[in-house]
């Protein structure tokens, strides 16, 4: 259990997918580059083996943590992390039923 003001730390804002591609040198990782708004981030996230056409991507908007410290994998940066559910194992794209402005902060 986390408390409420643990809760309010987390950095969550809707960013949308303006480009994404295979990360030369890994089998899973993909790297999204995302808009908040007011910024782009790029993200890493292993995602490779479940989206195939990765231009399906491109202008879905996503949630994102973005107060994550930034890490490194095979030399690029991560700077937050998309949200996605779990089942089975398999990830599934969250992403809002309308359209929200990115950068949004989700509360």
């Amino acid at each position: 259990m986390i408390t409420f003001d643990d809760f309010q730390k987390l950095d969550l804002r809707i960013g949308m997918v303006i480009s994404a591609e295979k990360l030369e040198g890994s089998d899973k990782l993909v790297k999204l580059v995302v808009d908040l708004g007011d910024e782009k981030r790029q993200i890493l996230a292993g995602i490779a083996e479940f989206f195939p056409d990765l231009e399906l991507l491109v202008g879905k908007e996503i949630p994102v943590l973005t107060n994550l410290e930034p890490k490194t994998f095979h030399e690029e940066e991560s700077q937050g992390m998309m949200l996605a559910a779990d089942v089975d194992g398999r990830p599934i794209l969250l992403h809002p039923t309308e359209h929200i402005p990115p950068g949004s902060k989700i509360r």
